[in-house]
């Protein structure tokens, strides 16, 4: 039997394991596990899309192989009563985390429901999952499998060991492109001037990826106190502001930023193709009415972030949520790593990731900390004093013994 958490709008588990609701849209639970849930549902066919118009305790219908961790933290920030996967959330090829993070937090998952469930469903539809059918109003919608934590897990198994032959293909494929982006190693980049400068200084790059903003909140001493330079790489940027942080330069596709973090006037950066076609985030950037910059490099937005630091003279630079492993890669949908792998190869000892920087570095007490500290010894202390009379009597003998001090001082420096 399968026990469903449900999380959206104040919905918790039930102890005696029966049906609940919930206002907005109603969720039930059922003794015999079988998923039983109403709501509003909210579709895209890109997850990261979806996930800016989500409301909590809605539905999201994807269409998404393979789900990624970030993107199902994303959702599980917005609160999603339950996703709706058109492909299949577990494909086999790598063992992707994503799944298993949103069925551990009581998220249900209806799978692979197929492509064509977008022409028969609209925005706004209230929709009823039941068990492994979708339907409205008693018509069928969507048929599928109801993805519980126990076949994530042996999808999960199987997949892992599939990881070699894809590490394999990933490696030859990377292989094949370093002859053509060798030039991100060897050549001298021309980037334009910027307003920030970044010499001699750290520089923080934040990027979207798995536990990014745990990594943040860990280092929170080391960006009081330091104040690096502040680089978002496109969605990494909000996670800068919901920390307070503003941010000094944003890099990206412009795809997954809020127009918040882009009107918070950091000098902004489209990453442009180096083939020389349009950089796709330049249309949204022109449309806000923001001065840019484009510059076209081979790779992902998170290399000319790390590229762009190190050429401009940054004495060290911080990776928070950057992407090294081959899981990592796969979840961002990439068949090789030569351009990051060129990267990293230049980048060398300037780039460290932000995990290293919470286990070495150690904050000192800032002076306000102190003084709060030494306030409170003080108020402590005339606290005792104010209400035991046994220290009010101790410290009326020591007064006394001063003053006979003072008095015997006093007559031996007269005589």
């Amino acid at each position: 039997m399968t026990w469903y958490l449900l999380r959206c709008r104040g919905v918790s588990w039930p102890p005696d394991g029966g049906l609940i609701g919930a206002s907005g849209p109603f969720l039930t639970l059922c003794l015999s596990g079988r998923m039983n849930i109403h709501g509003i549902i909210r579709l895209d066919k890109k997850t990261k899309n979806l996930a800016k118009r989500l409301q909590p305790g809605e539905i999201a219908l994807i269409d998404h192989v393979d789900i990624d961790a970030t993107s199902a933290e994303m959702l599980l920030e917005r609160g999603v009563a339950a996703v709706v996967n058109a492909s299949p959330s577990i494909s086999g090829r790598y063992p992707n985390a994503g799944p298993k993070i949103l069925l551990e937090a009581g998220i249900p998952i209806l799978d692979r429901v197929g492509e064509e469930v977008f022409s028969r469903v609209r925005e706004n539809d209230k929709v009823v999952i039941e068990g492994s059918t979708m339907h409205r109003k008693g018509a069928v919608l969507a048929e599928g499998e109801e993805l519980t934590l126990e076949k994530a897990e042996k999808l999960l198994d199987a997949a892992r060991e599939n990881l070699g032959s894809e590490l394999h293909r990933f490696v030859e494929n990377t292989l094949s492109y370093v002859e053509k982006e060798k030039a991100v190693l060897l050549d001298v980049q021309r980037f334009p001037e910027l307003r920030t400068q970044m010499r001699g200084k750290h520089v923080l790059v934040v990027v979207r990826g798995p536990g990014f903003k745990d990594d943040l909140i860990s280092i929170r001493g080391y960006l009081r106190e330091v104040k690096p330079v502040l680089v978002g790489v496109d969605g990494g940027t909000d996670a800068l502001l919901a920390m307070g942080l503003k941010p000094h330069i944003i890099v990206g596709d412009m795809d997954s930023v809020s127009d918040e973090a882009l009107h918070a006037g950091a000098e902004l950066i489209v990453h442009g193709y180096a083939d020389g076609r349009p950089a796709p985030g330049l249309a949204r950037v022109e449309k806000l009415g923001l001065p840019c910059r484009v510059i076209p490099l081979t790779g992902t937005s998170e290399d000319l972030a790390m590229l762009l630091a190190y050429e401009k003279g940054a004495e060290l630079i911080v990776a928070v949520g950057s992407h090294s492993s081959l899981e990592d890669f796969l979840d961002k949908g990439r068949g090789g790593m030569s351009s990051t792998f060129l990267v990293r190869l230049k980048v060398g000892a300037r780039l460290v990731d932000a995990k290293g920087v919470s286990r070495l570095y150690r904050a000192k007490p800032r002076k306000i900390e102190m003084l709060m500290l030494g306030a409170a010894c003080v108020l402590l202390v005339i606290t005792v004093l104010a209400v035991s009379p046994a220290a009010q009597d101790m410290l009326q003998g020591l007064l006394n013994n001063l003053r006979v001090l003072l008095l015997k001082l006093r007559f031996i420096f007269r005589t």
